[in-house]
């Protein structure tokens, strides 16, 4: 929760349009190479690295500078030698804003999106449809998950559009899947080897940014980004590296 001074004339979801916090953008770089007994791919232990910072994603094109997000998403990617890498995946939760960053930053760039995301809208619109039937609510949640999983995107989306006329999430997870149909090869993916969840992501977020929102805490914008960057130093194995940088930074500086 930042202090009000760092949320003062900033849009948001409050009701009068105001915000009352500031978003977090967490960057997570791993390998998956090796796989587990079941033979899906993990992360590769100690492959994991991480960027955070409270900044922006948006840019106009007629800005001399690109974003700050987009500035920093390229200084850890060519830090981590990600551009060179081989195999390149993306995997993101649908937003645009991120996939319109992948594709100029890094095109050719396997995108996925976070299938977690996906299985998400599938419940909502199993919660809606069977208000009050629990078992219903599973059972139809979890065959249209196994069906993005084998591949039958056609035979989801006929379910959701059948619906989509008096289903709200119905309607909303056609719009999703028709403009993400691309990034949901889940059968393809998987054949390749690839992950296809974000839970890499999802622990990042609470081992680096869930720190900062304990209870009672309040934040300037500099003190957050502080504990930011320093817990995705420590982290990401970084933190003698960041040590040796700094003092040397400061010699040359005096020098």
């Amino acid at each position: 929760m930042p202090l009000p001074a760092e949320v003062a004339g900033r849009a948001g979801k409050q009701p009068d349009g105001s915000a009352s916090t500031r978003e977090a953008k967490l960057i997570v770089i791993w390998t998956a190479d090796q796989l587990d007994q079941d033979g899906r791919p993990v992360c590769d232990e100690g492959s994991v690295t991480y960027s955070a910072a409270i900044d922006s994603a948006a840019a106009r094109d007629t800005d001399p500078t690109p974003a700050a997000f987009t500035q920093r998403l390229r200084r850890e990617a060519e830090r981590r030698g990600f551009p060179q890498a081989p195999r390149r995946v993306i995997l993101g939760d649908g937003a645009k804003w991120i996939w319109a960053a992948a594709t100029e930053m890094f095109p050719g760039a396997i995108q996925i999106v976070d299938f977690f995301h996906v299985s998400e809208k599938m419940w909502d619109v199993a919660r809606a449809l069977f208000p009050a039937d629990r078992d219903s609510v599973e059972a139809w949640a979890e065959a249209r998950c196994e069906e993005l999983k084998a591949g039958a995107l056609d035979g989801v989306l006929a379910t959701l559009r059948a619906h989509a006329g008096h289903c709200e999430p119905a309607a909303k997870a056609v719009q999703y899947i028709a403009t993400n149909r691309a990034r949901m090869r889940y059968a393809e993916f998987r054949a390749q080897g690839l992950q296809i969840g974000s839970g890499v992501v999802e622990a990042g977020c609470k081992s680096v940014v869930g720190r900062l929102k304990q209870s009672g805490m309040y934040w300037t914008k500099d003190g957050a980004e502080g504990v930011l960057a320093l817990r995705a130093c420590i982290l990401g194995g970084r933190y003698e590296d960041f040590w040796a940088w700094r003092t040397e930074s400061r010699l040359q500086a005096a020098a």
